[in-house]
Parts: C-alpha cells; structure tokens; sequence
C-alpha cells in the first residue's frame, strides 16, 4: 500500500496587525478606516466620549439606558421598525457604556453597509428615548440587577470595586448603577445626558472590512457627516486612587457549596513602558491551562476547574492631557473553589506568589507564553470584528494606531528577568485586596489564621 507523502509546512509569512488609514469629516468625526480583503462582513465601531464619570450625581446607570435607546427607534422610525430594517440588512447593532465612554457596534455584508450605516447615523442624530421604551428599559435593568447580586463572579467584582476606590469616585460604585440609581432615570435625564455628551466631534467611527468597490468617503459624507453637533469641549479626567492595603472580605452567603475567589489590585496601564512585560509575566502566572496557578490549583491539587490572572483596563488619559491624570488597569487572580478547599487553596496561591517573587519565572514559560501570545494573533484577529474592536479600544484609552503592531514586536523582546519584575510588582503578596463570596461560617476562621490580611465579613 501506498500513502501520500506527508504535507511539509510552508514558509512562514510575516504577520503585521492591520494599520488605519486616518481621516476627519467636515463635522469634526474622526475616522479610522482599515481594507481588509475577503472580509465581506464589515464592523463598525463608534466610539462616544460619554463617560461614566459624566453621569450626574443619583443618576448612574444613565449611560446605560442612553446606549441601550440609541436602537429603540428614531424620529423616522419606531423602535420596531428600526429592528425590522436592521434585520432587513442581515446587520447586528450592540452599545454598551463602560468608564471611557459608549461604544456602538455593527456588523453588517458589505453589500449592505450603506443602509446599516444610514440606520446607526439615524440613531445617533435623532434617537426618540419615548417614555415608553425608556421606562420598559429601566424596568429591564431593574430586573437584572438581583441576578447579577445572585451571580457570585459578579458580586465579587462589586465588591472589589467598592473596596479599591473611594466612595466618591465612580470606579467604585456598579457601572450600570442601582436600584436606587436606575430607579430615577426618566426620558428626560437620558436626553439631557444624550445632548451634553453625544457629539461627532467627540466621536471616534472605526470601519474595517473588505472595501472593495466601495466609495467610503461618499457613504460617510451622506450618513454620518449629517450628524451635527456643538464642538466638543475636553473633559479633564479625574485621577483614578486606589487603597490596596491587603484585606480580605467575605461576602456571606450561608449555605454556598462553593467560594468565588477574586483577588485584585491596580496596576500600569498600556501607556507604561513595564506594559509588555506585565502582559507576559500575568500570562505565565495564570493565562492558560499550562500557567503556574492552574499547574497547581487545578492540575497537582484538584481545588478547581481554572484560575485565571488578567489585567483590564479601566481608563486611560493621554499622556500630555491637561489634567495630568494616569490611567489604570485591574490586575486580578479569579476562580472558584468547593468550601472545604478554600483556606488551602488560598494558602497554595499564596506559595506560588512568594515563590515566584522569590526564584522567579523560566526562560521555559517565557517562551511558551511569547509563542502563544504572539503566534496566536494572526487566528484572534482573523475576523473584522476583532480588527474593529481592538481599533477602537486605542482610540478610548489614548493609544496611537498602530500600538497593537508595537505591542508584539515589544513582547517578543521581553526577557524573562523584566516579565519577573512585572508580575511581581503586579501582585505582591502583601498589597491585594481578596475578595471571597462563600459561607462565612465554614470559611472564615480558616482564612483568618493564613495571615493575608485582615478580615471582615459583610452580607449582601
């Protein structure tokens, strides 16, 4: 019998994200273009300077009702026509408000991009927020808050905002606001909030995909160059403080069979020089399966189905802005334990931060975690949609164009010895802030008696 030789792999292309192409509309919309052949879906990303500082006082969540309204009709369409006409396009439309600002996301066939795009300029030019559907969406964030005070990973990431930031700041209070909050929002608070904030010229549109055929400038100009709006003025961000003075609080939940595990502090942002090396050091110590927390945890001890370190960004200012004010990122440790393993799995944790500070990573991990992070990223933005995304995130935390394309030419030159320092400095053992939601009575004089922190327990 005969076989077919073996396939031998081919040369190795070069790889290189995606670079914009930059422009402006005369109504002052800043424009990031990117021509991605084959990619007959195209993604839009527009992204609002409404931050969630901007909400006025009782009033969070506001921004959250606003972004949700922008597709609950228009003043020529009704909130189920707009629906109708965007699924006429075979086009999905999202917006979500986090601390930069509102992003609105469309994915649509090119073949039917100017259509979606006159739907999208519609919206942000002349949404209705009627009473109606402004009160049904303030009845559905109302509803899902008790879910989400039920889901433990969520109660954790309330909890830990609340610890880290002062009571004044907004960092430190739910992002889509309380019941209290949410309770106040009337058509009249979201167009007030929509009017202040919502401008072109505070607007950034990404619009990445196959352009083939395709006359952007026109189809911008005859859709989103008819949104007007005053000149935006800047907006000084207020500086992010944060006390990460090592605590421990147990969110009591009587009963709970298992205990959700969120551990945090803040960190450098993607303008710090130590960035890349902080991305890799948090990769070795928890971004995969083959990562030191999950080798031990989950693989040698069985506490766990995964634990995983990461680093989110919050909110960064340019470097130069006229405030003076530095971004921030989260840097936490996150996964969940059956009861009885939670005293010794945080004693475990803990062993592999002291040990890690102590005899530091391996030139074995750091090239795994190099050939993961950087090889993997031709496949993690394979599709316009990721393009898009990663595009606008630049642009809302200040970053330059071509950032993405820098990130992994700086990762691959990352030794061992500064992804130590980074990840050391990231999480050092005495300045994090643990947050565990479980039964209180089975788990607290454990965790007391490891000497992490001091430990207060509080319900809810």
């Amino acid at each position: 019998m005969q076989y077919h030789p073996q396939p031998a792999p081919g040369v190795a292309r070069p790889w290189a994200f995606p670079a914009p192409e930059r422009g402006a509309l005369p109504n002052g919309l800043t424009v990031l273009r990117c021509h991605r052949p084959g990619q007959q879906v195209v993604a839009v990303e527009i992204f609002l300077d409404a931050p969630l500082d901007a909400e006025p006082e009782g009033l969070d969540g506001v921004a959250t009702i606003m972004s949700r309204a922008l597709s609950e009709g228009t003043d020529k369409h009704t909130a189920e026509e707009f629906a109708a006409e965007l699924e006429r396009c075979g086009a999905t439309l999202d917006a979500h408000a986090d601390h930069p600002g509102v992003r609105v996301s469309l994915e649509v066939p090119a073949s039917r991009l100017a259509k979606a795009l006159a739907l999208v300029a519609e919206a942000l030019r002349a949404p209705a927020f009627a009473d109606s559907e402004i009160e049904r969406l303030v009845r559905n964030r109302l509803d899902e808050i008790p879910h989400e005070q039920a889901n433990p990973a969520r109660r954790a990431a309330k909890q830990l905002s609340k610890e880290l930031f002062p009571a004044s700041a907004r960092m430190s209070r739910p992002r889509q606001g309380t019941e209290e909050t949410v309770e106040r929002i009337d058509s009249a608070a979201v167009r007030a909030f929509f009017d202040a904030h919502v401008r072109p010229s505070a607007a950034t549109a990404v619009v990445v995909g196959d352009l083939t055929g395709i006359d952007l400038d026109a189809l911008l100009a005859d859709t989103l160059g008819d949104w007007s709006g005053e000149a935006a003025e800047p907006r000084p961000a207020p500086p992010i403080t944060a006390d990460d003075t090592g605590r421990v609080v147990i969110v009591d939940r009587p009963g709970a069979v298992q205990t959700q595990l969120l551990i945090g502090r803040i960190g450098a942002d993607r303008h710090d020089s130590v960035w890349p090396a902080q991305v890799l050091g948090t990769y070795c110590l928890g971004g995969t399966l083959t990562s030191r927390l999950d080798r031990v945890l989950r693989e040698e001890k069985g506490y766990t189905y995964g634990v995983r370190a990461f680093a989110q960004v919050l909110r960064s200012s340019a470097p130069d802005s006229a405030s003076g004010a530095t971004g921030a990122a989260m840097m936490a440790i996150s996964g969940s334990v059956d009861t009885e393993s939670t005293e010794p799995a945080l004693k475990d944790l803990w062993t592999v931060l002291r040990t890690l500070a102590a005899e530091g990573l391996t030139d074995e991990e750091r090239e795994t975690a190099v050939q993961n992070l950087v090889g993997v990223a031709p496949l993690k933005f394979e599709t316009a949609a990721s393009v898009a995304g990663t595009l606008a995130d630049q642009v809302e935390q200040h970053l330059p164009d071509d950032y993405q394309a820098q990130l992994y030419a700086r990762l691959a030159k990352t030794g061992t010895v500064e992804a130590t320092a980074a990840v050391v400095n990231a999480f050092p053992g005495d300045r994090l802030v643990t947050i565990l939601v479980g039964d209180a009575a089975r788990i607290e004089e454990p965790v007391r008696a490891l000497g992490i922190g001091e430990v207060s327990v509080v319900t809810g």
